[in-house]
């Protein structure tokens, strides 16, 4: 298989320099994978700027903020600190009634202890979504109860439950696990081919944000560790972990409880995808078909092109295409690390997709700049290559392993900006992206 080459001469390819270490040591076993376009920069299509998020610093914060209200400026703000990878030691939580101009005192949500921290309960908030339907603010968090410290061993263990308010996340009416409808599924047994303690399901990143259809079913990306022939959790890729991807369908019934089920499962092939699909996010197409972008990985094997996978449904989220890589309009493939991304459906009828596009190969997760957006054809579903530009990107006193992912982005109510969280050097900033 051949791919374009890449343009080395762009300015943004300055980080071709950097050699990453893994990529160094394999540089003689495998060969080179022939590159992709160079990263756009079509920065005349958007005007950015970045303002610092009012938060404690700490080591790694991931922030979001959500209207609680189909109408007005009332937002609540959720943050989490992170001192260790993929797990946090504490969610907090403030109120905002004019559009995030002053936020109320800081009020804990919840706090790890120490037990936890050496390897019992963990919590991990994952998103907060309010229905336009209903008018009900839901979140979202992924929960296991882990035997040790392993960082396998959630791949065994996660499993999701959802909160549902109806009066802006101030009380809760239901706060229960997510089972499967039917007899034959429980709190052990959640969903067809999930049993925790061999398995596993859980929604990837912030990015990963539900939908409401028009028939107020709700749409939530998730990820599903598959079960190889001996009963528990199979890496089939070799990578640092395997899922694929799926959806979980919501359906209202009485007393503001959801009854669910599970779609088909986006499956990736572990030859092309060492860590299969992860972190989906969707969004519908004007045809009414649903997209679903998926995170994909060449970690271990670098020789495998790095790029973004994508799936579609005809049937409302219940069954998807087989997985393919993620172009451009024209058919041209991009190179994008193993990193999380999010599709941002705005007001204008438009649909953008926020990510990282390197100008060469990555590397498994890395490099994880720069972050860019681009907006997708909604009848083709494929990004548009003259209108991706960067949002935000490496500067000189970064380290190489800066992280410019892990993001969340919403759409201002009053400025109809998409505003982005996004922290980095332990500082929570927003970026304010204003569409032309």
């Amino acid at each position: 298989m051949s791919y374009p080459r890449c343009d080395f001469r762009h300015p943004l390819n300055r980080s071709r320099r950097i050699v990453l270490g893994a990529a160094a040591l394999l540089a003689a076993a495998w060969p080179s994978t022939a590159g992709a376009a160079a990263v756009p920069n079509a920065s005349d299509r958007y005007d950015i700027r970045q303002e610092i998020f009012p938060l404690p610093p700490a080591r790694e914060i991931f922030a979001s903020t959500y209207y609680t209200h189909p109408q007005g400026l009332d937002l609540i703000s959720i943050h989490q600190s992170s001192p260790r990878s993929d797990t946090v030691d504490g969610v907090f939580s403030r109120r905002s009634s004019d559009n995030g101009r002053t936020w109320s005192k800081q009020e804990n949500v919840w706090v790890e202890g120490k037990a936890a921290q050496k390897g019992m309960h963990r919590r991990f908030e994952k998103g907060s979504f309010l229905d336009p339907k209903t008018g009900r603010f839901i979140s979202f968090r992924n929960e296991a109860d882990l035997p040790t410290d392993e960082p396998l061993e959630g791949m065994r263990q996660w499993k999701m439950h959802y909160r549902v308010s109806e009066d802006g996340g101030r009380t809760w009416k239901v706060d229960e696990p997510i089972i499967h409808r039917g007899a034959e599924y429980s709190a052990a047994h959640p969903l067809p081919n999930v049993w925790v303690g061999k398995n596993c399901f859980m929604i990837g990143d912030l990015g990963s944000e539900p939908i409401t259809l028009a028939d107020g079913t709700l749409l939530v990306p998730i990820q599903i560790s598959p079960i190889g022939p001996d009963g528990v959790y199979y890496n089939p890729g070799g990578g640092f972990t395997y899922s694929d991807a799926a959806v979980l369908r919501g359906r209202w019934t009485a007393g503001a409880h959801l009854e669910w089920e599970l779609s088909a499962l986006a499956k990736g092939d572990p030859a092309v995808s060492t860590r299969g699909t992860l972190e989906p996010t969707i969004a519908q197409l004007t045809d009414k078909r649903l997209i679903m972008v998926m995170r994909g990985s060449n970690d271990k094997k670098p020789q495998l092109f790095g790029g973004r996978w994508v799936s579609f449904s005809n049937d409302e989220g219940r069954t998807w295409t087989k997985p393919e890589l993620w172009t451009y309009t024209n058919g041209e493939k991009f190179f994008s690390p193993s990193s999380c991304s999010q599709l941002v459906t705005h007001s204008s009828g438009r649909l953008f997709w926020l990510g990282n596009i390197t100008p060469q190969n990555p590397v498994g997760n890395r490099p994880r700049y720069p972050l860019v957006i681009g907006e997708v054809d909604r009848a083709t579903g494929r990004l548009r290559e003259e209108t991706v530009a960067i949002v935000a990107d490496r500067r000189p006193q970064d380290s190489e392993q800066i992280t410019l992912s892990n993001f969340y982005a919403r759409e201002d109510r009053e400025t109809r900006e998409l505003v982005l969280h996004l922290s980095r050097g332990g500082q929570p900033y927003l970026y304010r992206i204003k569409i032309k």
